[in-house]
């Protein structure tokens, strides 16, 4: 904490933790996997359909709108009263702490919209016009989870959204031009394992965000059922994963076990800990999780 205090505003280490590396694992998961499908699938088209350039273009984009949504995440909390407490369990934000200015905020948030913008328009040449329609809802509904979703309770809705079916299906489509019904539900599957990070955030949330008028699900529902929807997505994440096996893929059916087994053992800590800022760690683990999942499905696809 003491380290935090000093750090300079508007400098490169606050502008870093504004930025919070930590989540782009969750950006670079679905993108992993829609590759790994397109990868596979292609063997199975005439000519050399798969495309590195697209596929990395994907990654960057999602990289991109990761930083973008936690910038605007970020400035719109603080705006709006959300983190202005002392009672905040989770980790500081740049705003609040006064890390980064309101003004140096605002220019950062345009330029990483336009920065996305301009990685994503050249995969309109491969996927067709219709990549911008999707860019431009990623763009929309970056600023709408935190100025209207994440208060109404539908944060975990636009996970599986845009964190499952985009990713996931675009990054496969702009490969081969089509998506499977294995693909639609391996992108339902990797929405819910992210959508355990969310879960878990507000769970150590739920009695900030009941004062401060943030009705997310866990808020609606109680914690007893918060906890049951954080097993319940992991094995609904793992029953979905099935899918990989019909599809020839049986070790990343095999895999996916690792992933549910320390799944499982995050979830029976959050059980033990319940509340508090001991719940972070819990936080860290679901984030190392996802990204386990994410390697398990793609070796396994690949392998």
């Amino acid at each position: 904490m003491m380290e935090e205090a000093r750090i300079k505003t508007n400098s490169m280490k606050a502008w870093l933790l504004a930025a919070r590396p930590k989540t782009l694992s969750g950006a670079a998961v679905p993108v992993m996997i829609g590759v790994a499908l397109a990868y596979s699938d292609a063997r199975f088209y005439d000519g050399d359909v798969f495309s590195w350039t697209a596929a990395v273009l994907c990654l960057l984009f999602s990289f991109t709108m990761q930083i973008d949504a936690n910038l605007i995440n970020d400035f719109f909390d603080f705006v709006n009263g959300s983190d202005n407490t002392e009672t905040r369990l989770g980790p500081r934000r740049a705003c609040a702490q006064g890390w980064v200015t309101l003004d140096a905020m605002k220019k950062a948030i345009a330029l990483t919209t336009c920065l996305a913008c301009v990685i994503g328009l050249p995969l309109a040449w491969y996927g067709g016009m219709e990549m911008i329609l999707v860019g431009a809802l990623c763009v929309t509904f970056a600023f709408l989870y935190t100025t209207f979703f994440s208060y109404e309770g539908l944060g975990d809705l636009l996970v599986l959204v845009f964190f499952g079916f985009v990713p996931v299906c675009c990054t496969y489509y702009v490969q081969l031009h089509t998506v499977t019904w294995q693909v639609f539900l391996a992108s339902l599957a990797c929405g819910m394992v992210i959508d355990a990070l969310l879960i878990v955030n507000n769970f150590r949330d739920r009695d900030n965000d009941r004062l401060a008028g943030k009705k997310t699900l866990i808020v609606r529902m109680g914690p007893e059922a918060g906890l049951q929807l954080y097993l319940g997505v992991g094995v609904g994440a793992v029953i979905l994963g099935g899918t990989f096996w019909m599809n020839g893929h049986l070790l990343a059916t095999v895999f996916q076990m690792l992933y549910f087994v320390l799944h499982l053992f995050t979830w029976l800590r959050i059980k033990r800990i319940w509340q508090g800022k001991a719940l972070n760690l819990c936080l860290g683990e679901t984030a190392r999780n996802i990204f386990i999942y994410g390697l398990c499905i793609s070796l396994g696809i690949l392998l």
